[in-house]
C-alpha cells in the first residue's frame, strides 16, 4: 500500500476523485471518458469550484446538464468554455445515469490554479 501525502495543509498535494491518482488525462483519453459516459446514456454535466474548496460539497454547475446530448464534439466544447471562463477553477465532467439517479461517473479534466 501506498501513502499518497495528500495533506489539506498542502493544496497542491490534495487528491480528488480515482482519476486524480494518475498521471493526468490527455485531450484523447479525456475524449475517451466523454464517449464512455455518451455509450453508457448518462447524461454529461459540467461543474466547477475554486481550489480552496476543492473539498467542500458544493461546486457550481456550469449550465444545466446536457441532458441526451451524444456529440462528444460538444460535450468538451462545453467543458473547454467553462475552464476559460474559469481558468483557475478545477472543471469536472459528470455522467448523471437516469435509472440509478446517481453519478455514473466524474473525474476532474481541468485542474485549477493551486495556491
Amino acid at each position: 500500500m501506498q501513502d499518497y501525502h495528500s495533506r489539506l495543509s498542502d493544496p497542491a498535494s490534495r487528491k480528488f476523485e480515482t482519476f486524480s491518482y494518475l498521471p493526468a488525462m490527455s485531450q484523447e483519453e479525456i475524449r475517451k471518458q466523454v464517449a464512455y459516459i455518451v455509450g453508457k446514456g448518462w447524461n454529461p454535466a459540467i461543474e466547477h469550484t475554486e481550489p480552496q474548496y476543492l473539498m467542500d460539497s458544493y461546486w457550481y454547475m456550469w449550465k444545466l446538464p446536457m441532458f441526451g446530448e451524444t456529440d462528444i464534439d460538444r460535450i468538451l466544447a462545453e467543458a473547454e468554455a467553462c475552464h476559460k471562463a474559469n481558468p483557475d477553477n478545477h472543471v469536472r465532467l459528470i455522467g448523471y445515469d437516469n435509472f440509478s439517479q446517481s453519478q455514473g461517473a466524474s473525474m476532474v479534466i481541468y485542474r485549477g490554479k493551486t495556491v
